[in-house]
């Protein structure tokens, strides 16, 4: 799968602000901090993700970004197709010249799987990722009392 970090920071830095911008605008500063991400490359992405709707600016002090949409309606594949990525799985650059202007033996096959996994990205929403984010934390920091002392 070619999946660039372009497409990797965009959906890190969007689960952030679904993370941390509940009540207030979230500073680029904020996320390149806490996920060590150039500021510069996120001011990048955040133009093209502003552009779709995904995340909405809020100027002034204490600005920064908040969801464009709710965490329901923002799927993975959304974030990523709005940072210009795609699912590349074959080596043919999806020209379908493979090699000597012609298919190769397989190119319908990766054709296949990159289909499959576009789809698969369409389907999980930032508030799921929220969600298991959320359970990743609380059982780390072993916030469900599972232990009962009797």
């Amino acid at each position: 799968m070619k999946l660039t970090s372009r497409g990797r920071y965009a959906v890190t830095a969007i689960l952030d602000i679904a993370l941390h911008g509940q009540t207030f605008p979230v500073s680029l500063a904020d996320i390149s901090e806490r996920q060590a991400i150039s500021l510069s490359y996120l001011e990048q992405l955040f133009a093209q993700l502003r552009r779709e709707g995904l995340v909405q600016s809020v100027r002034g002090p204490g600005g920064g970004y908040q969801l464009g949409k709710s965490p329901q309606e923002i799927t993975v594949g959304m974030i990523i197709t709005a940072v210009n990525e795609s699912v590349d799985v074959s080596k043919c650059k999806g020209s379908g010249n493979c090699s000597n202007n012609s298919r190769c033996l397989t190119h319908s096959l990766w054709e296949r799987l990159e289909t499959q996994i576009e789809q698969f990205l369409h389907t999980i929403t930032l508030a799921e990722l929220v969600e298991e984010n959320r359970d990743h934390d609380c059982e780390q920091s072993h916030c469900h009392s599972r232990h009962h002392i009797d």
